[in-house]
């Protein structure tokens, strides 16, 4: 109980360097290896992937898989967290390439200009935003903060920074090779945040080398509220 209590007052105490660090505007780019308007976008959003404040998130959906190549990196849980967009963004749909700007903004990834102007939207837009904390290999805290009527969700996302190039052997990018950066391996669902602070346990990474994001994000594909990127992080042998 003791030790309990402990926690949660530093959480509550001074300012750490989490605390300090600018939030990044976070970019979720849906697209498919099966996918011939994907190609230009991948090369589109490897820049992005580059640029500082940014963080690109590559989810690769395998709703296109009939077309003649499986995609080596969709998972289904990636195409259902598409499809948690389509309401709060007025989407008829799920399409590829997209790109979802800190959850409320959605573009076409082929739209160069329309992307640059939302990304600078987002920037400016930042509003104050729960503390984020990691503690040890297996512990996120966030702190307090105002939370959305119901409460939000924490997510953990981890993805491998390291540029992965795919040959393309069947369907509509048949003998292309494709670069693709920040491809997500892992997606979970952490708990709850209702504006209090709250501590949470973080799943073992499923590979090696893996870059991590935590995110608060309002509920059933609702905007951001905070991220915050954390080093590399060290499966388990």
């Amino acid at each position: 109980m003791i030790r309990a209590l402990l926690a949660t007052l530093c959480l509550l105490a001074a300012p750490t360097a989490a605390a300090a660090a600018k939030a990044p505007v976070v970019v979720e780019f849906y697209t498919a290896q099966g996918c011939a308007a994907c190609a230009e976008a991948n090369t589109f959003v490897n820049d992005l992937a580059e640029r500082p404040g940014v963080v690109a998130l590559t989810f690769a959906v395998d709703y296109w898989d009939y077309l003649g190549w499986q995609d080596t990196f969709a998972l289904p849980e990636f195409a259902e967290r598409q499809r948690s967009y389509l309401t709060p963004l007025s989407l008829r749909e799920p399409y590829t390439p997209q790109l979802v700007i800190n959850g409320a903004l959605e573009v076409s990834a082929v739209e160069a200009e329309k992307v640059e102007a939302l990304l600078n939207q987002a920037a400016l837009a930042r509003q104050p935003a729960p503390d984020i904390q990691f503690i040890g290999p297996r512990r996120v805290d966030v702190g307090s903060g105002p939370a959305p009527r119901g409460g939000a969700e924490v997510w953990l996302v981890r993805y491998d920074p390291k540029p992965r190039e795919v040959v393309v052997r069947r369907g509509e990018n048949r003998g292309q090779t494709l670069t693709q950066r920040n491809v997500v391996r892992q997606i979970a669902r952490l708990g709850e945040w209702r504006g209090r602070p709250t501590a949470y346990v973080m799943p073992e990474a499923a590979e090696e080398g893996l870059e991590t994001l935590l995110i608060v994000q309002a509920p059933k594909g609702g905007k951001i509220l905070a991220a915050m990127p954390r080093q590399t992080l060290l499966a388990r042998p």
